[in-house]
């Protein structure tokens, strides 16, 4: 009778061992595998996909264990990492209680809303159409999302970040600055990012735009010309001098003022900028030859520079 005894304690033990073992014990999953929980699922449904993708050995043994060993907390809709040789125990606890993975989308600054629109219809793990955002809605800046979450969902993050931070920004504008309304400065914001992609010179770019808009001169924005005829995308030629002479409501070159609306999406920086301008009396600018721009006060010194930047062409070779 006590060997019986003994017996059925070692079976019962090994059951109880296999059993746990089938908890706790390390899969055969061998590589970190993506899984998706679908919106409304169950344990059952879950448990069942699980074993079809091979993370578990049986969907019967696995909701029994998860019954009597696991939480009884739902599990999270959201797709998530399982880990190489994750037990049973360490799946379920992920889908209830774990992070969902983030992928990300990234608009640079100066992304025109064409572009924003492309980058996001290109994206195969968000879902649904979009329009083409109005231009300078979109703050630039990296988003994160999950798979399957529908482009409208995350477009109107990104709109939402431009609208808080335009915001915030106008609240701490300085006193004699050139734009009046949240609207114009991000319309002038879109001139400053195209013009120059030197952070340490968006405050003079903005100071200079600033004087022209003050002193009712056309800005002389060579993006501006551009936009309406690839909506921000590059040109990929030379700006013809039947473009330089368009009359329209974004040819700052044929007009006086701002332009009609944004040319692109400017970033924080430049939005800063036309709002904190740099002092200056600077009404012309040219390149350097480096990457960024002289600065002039007067026609006469403009020229000059003028002179000076197609000296350094001619040693280029980029002129005859």
């Amino acid at each position: 009778m006590k060997r019986l005894v003994i017996a059925g304690a070692i079976v019962a033990a090994l059951a109880l061992g296999w059993f746990a073992y089938g908890w706790y014990g390390s899969s055969s999953v061998e590589k970190p595998t993506a899984f998706t929980v679908p919106d409304g699922a169950t344990l059952t449904s879950v448990a069942g996909k699980l074993e079809e993708d091979g993370l578990i050995g049986s969907k019967s043994g696995f909701l029994l264990r998860a019954k009597i060993l696991g939480s009884g907390d739902p599990v999270q809709k959201g797709e998530f990492e399982i880990p190489a040789g994750a037990s049973a125990a360490t799946i379920l606890d992920t889908l209830q209680h774990g992070m969902t993975i983030r992928r990300f989308v990234t608009v640079p600054e100066g992304l025109p809303s064409i572009m924003v629109y492309e980058r996001l219809m290109a994206e195969p793990l968000l879902t649904g159409p979009i329009p083409v955002p109005e231009e300078g809605t979109v703050l630039p800046d990296t988003y994160d999302f999950e798979r399957g979450e529908p482009r409208v969902r995350v477009l109107a993050r990104m709109q939402a970040a431009m609208k808080s931070y335009l915001a915030e920004a106008w609240s701490k504008r300085k006193p004699g600055i050139a734009v009046s309304t949240p609207q114009e400065t991000v319309t002038l914001a879109s001139i400053v990012e195209k013009e120059t992609g030197v952070a340490s010179e968006r405050r003079m770019v903005a100071g200079l735009y600033s004087n022209r808009v003050k002193q009712g001169m056309p800005l002389q924005a060579d993006p501006t010309i551009i936009y309406p005829i690839t909506k921000g995308k590059p040109l990929g030629r030379r700006i013809r001098q039947s473009e330089i002479a368009a009359v329209n409501g974004y040819n700052t070159y044929t007009m006086s003022g701002l332009p009609n609306g944004p040319i692109t999406n400017p970033g924080r920086e430049s939005i800063a900028a036309v709002l904190d301008p740099a002092p200056t009396q600077a009404l012309y600018m040219v390149a350097n030859g480096k990457g960024g721009h002289v600065f002039g006060n007067t026609l006469a010194e403009h020229n000059e520079n003028v002179r000076k930047w197609f000296e350094i062409r001619r040693a280029r070779g980029e002129l005859d």
